[in-house]
């Protein structure tokens, strides 16, 4: 992500759509991407980024410099990335009642992540659903896009010890994931 001046900034914060213009091309494939690792679909990923940039019009006015740009956009992009998914999820729910089977629906699809054809996005994509939305922000932010522990607690507002926890349980079932996968080929 590019760094964007502190005029222009003042100046979208006031309303001026060419300067929140430049904003938004240098920060929308970060966002998209940040969006994309937690709610692992290119379309909810566009959702998300749609939301996210309505959100730092919104709130531009309100940044005051306290942190960089690029945190405080992590920050919104993640709080709506895990707020959607935990949206998605609960409608997910809903709508199981009214399905024939709900049993049908596969955890892990081990056979897909041994296939060649799958990308190694897809294979992160896929593992990555398998965590709650906390934990796949946690370990999207640290694992994909190196930030500190404490960057990430600044991004996410929450303790420092919280931050581990998440990352400790999120590897804690990724190192499972991958124990059940050499299991099921042999």
């Amino acid at each position: 992500m590019q760094d964007i001046s502190r005029e222009i900034l003042i100046k979208a914060s006031e309303g001026d759509l060419g300067s929140f213009e430049i904003i938004y091309k240098a920060t929308a494939d970060f966002v998209y991407n940040v969006a994309y690792r937690i709610v692992s679909n290119g379309h909810d990923a566009e959702e998300v980024a749609q939301e996210v940039f309505l959100s730092v019009y919104h709130k531009l006015k309100d940044f005051r410099f306290q942190s960089s740009l690029k945190t405080w956009i992590y920050r919104i992009t993640v709080n709506c990335a895990i707020n959607y998914s935990k949206k998605m999820s609960r409608e997910k729910e809903k709508r199981k009642i009214y399905d024939e089977d709900p049993n049908t629906a596969k955890v892990f699809d081990a056979p897909a992540v041994r296939d060649s054809d799958k990308t190694r996005e897809e294979i992160i994509g896929s593992l990555l659903a398998n965590l709650n939305p906390d934990q796949k922000a946690c370990i999207v932010l640290r694992s994909i896009e190196g930030l500190s522990y404490e960057e990430i607690a600044d991004t996410l507002k929450i303790g420092i010890n919280t931050v581990r926890s998440r990352l400790k349980r999120a590897r804690e079932k990724l190192l499972s994931l991958k124990k059940e996968v050499i299991k099921n080929e042999m």
